[in-house]
């Protein structure tokens, strides 16, 4: 009884094992088609090595930003105007991979103060309509080049 059952798993294991191969391969396949990453520079080849984002199947990644001025100096005058700045750029870097910021999914923001957070939010709340608001995480950090706010963010492509 024990050779016979056996033998009948190893039957079934062999047309598991069958029907397994074509799912596999399916699936690199669509990996290798879909989900290829595209680089997006609004501003032509990067001066950093980083991508001001990139594209991976359905969602943009948009790396840290600062609220810079296209010459790469921080705008004067605190967090609203940072806040402002960088909120603008992010849009940019939307635009270039086809995209607004009503597709926004995710915020990761950076402060130099977390004291600034509620300034941080008043200038925040005016880029996203309806209230449909980003899932958002805050942490308190040091940043580059003196700036009081730093944001990264995921959006949802269409």
């Amino acid at each position: 009884m024990t050779s016979i059952l056996s033998a009948a798993f190893r039957r079934v294991s062999s047309l598991v094992l069958l029907a397994a191969v074509p799912l596999v391969s399916a699936c690199r396949a669509s990996v290798r088609t879909s989900a290829e990453p595209q680089f997006i520079h609004p501003d032509g080849p990067p001066a950093n090595p980083f991508s001001p984002a990139v594209r991976v199947g359905n969602i943009i990644f948009v790396s840290g930003t600062l609220g810079t001025k296209p010459d790469g100096t921080l705008v004067p005058g605190g967090i609203q105007p940072e806040t402002r700045q960088l909120l603008e750029n992010v849009k940019r870097t939307l635009a270039a991979a086809g995209v607004g910021m009503d597709r926004v999914v995710k915020c990761t923001v950076f402060l130099a103060d977390l004291k600034e957070w509620p300034a941080m939010n008043e200038v925040y709340r005016g880029y996203f309509s309806n209230g449909n608001y980003p899932a958002r995480t805050a942490v308190q950090a040091t940043l580059l080049f003196g700036a009081r706010v730093e944001m990264e963010c995921a959006a949802a492509a269409t």
